[in-house]
């Protein structure tokens, strides 16, 4: 899956029309859902009317060829509750909800938190554990009594950075349970540690490439999976190199998606970084073309 960013205009609107042709492009090139109002498509700057509004274009605009996954998460449960009922109205496929941030929760409060989102819809629900941005990290075995509880809680998207919770993740999830990892650096060690999938944010430029290190792992060929990651790891190292989705925006923009620069407060993207970024457009500049014009009226 691809975590899309929200395009906006010159004003800072929300452009619902470059979103369904962004959505579009994505999803030709590999993607097989996409995470529309994460954190990636800016959800803090965006208001509900916004997510509700984006989350029904996207729908509309991919139909049965891809899930729309919606970040409905927050740090007040209440609204977290009413969002993703509006959510699963709109038309959205699943529900992807964040450790609450900033409040810093309890283990205890994690376990209320997302029993509420659980029982509020049956869409299945992902949670996103992202302890460099909530500022405080889900157990493993918070997590897994959650999976247990709720039939409808489908998986992780794990963004922790360590290898170790994964594997007690892994190690212990039940039947069913997704893991997708949430760290494009760290995909192939996922993969081989028994993750299912990647909710990416380089997936924008390189789902193709994700794809076929992902195909080859699975036929185990290690050898072609390990070039795809050490031929994208300079790359990605680059779009996280400044606060994302900064990096990648600016990316798409030059490949002539008009998705805007990002809201305040994210600030512009620095021109050391965009000078460093450029050359490794180059591959992909060619499909972006083509996808733009098959799809120009």
């Amino acid at each position: 899956m691809t975590a899309m960013v929200t395009p906006f205009d010159a004003d800072e609107r929300l452009d619902v029309a470059e979103a369904q042709r962004l959505a579009a492009y994505l999803v030709a090139e590999g993607n097989e859902a996409l995470v529309v109002s994460g954190t990636t498509g800016e959800s803090p700057a965006l208001n509900d009317a916004e997510k509700i509004t984006l989350i029904e274009a996207t729908k509309a605009a991919l139909g049965n060829r891809a899930a729309v996954v919606a970040g409905t998460g927050g740090n007040n449960t209440r609204h977290s509750v009413e969002l993703t009922k509006r959510a699963a109205d709109a038309g959205a496929d699943a529900i992807l909800a964040v450790v609450p941030y900033y409040n810093k929760p309890t283990q205890d409060g994690m376990l209320r938190h997302f029993g509420a989102l659980a029982e509020a819809t049956p869409l299945p629900l992902i949670i996103y554990n992202i302890p460099g941005r909530t500022a405080v990290n889900m157990q493993p075995a918070t997590l897994l009594d959650l999976a247990r509880r709720y039939p409808t809680i489908a998986g992780v998207k794990e963004s922790s950075g360590d290898l170790a919770q994964f594997a007690a993740i892994l190690r212990a999830r039940p039947p069913g349970f997704g893991f997708w990892c949430g760290d494009d650096h760290l995909f192939l060690p996922a993969l081989a540690l028994g993750a299912d999938g990647l909710i990416s944010v380089a997936a924008h430029l390189c789902a193709r490439e994700y794809r076929a290190l992902l195909e080859a792992h699975r036929l185990g060929d290690n050898a072609s999976a390990a070039r795809i990651h050490l031929d994208l790891a300079e790359l990605v190292a680059i779009l996280f190199a400044t606060t994302s989705p900064i990096p990648v925006k600016w990316a798409m923009r030059e490949l002539g998606f008009a998705v805007g620069a990002c809201r305040s407060p994210l600030g512009a993207m620095p021109a050391d970084l965009a000078e460093r970024l450029r050359p490794h457009l180059e591959p992909y500049r060619d499909r972006s073309r083509a996808r733009l014009a098959a799809s120009a009226p």
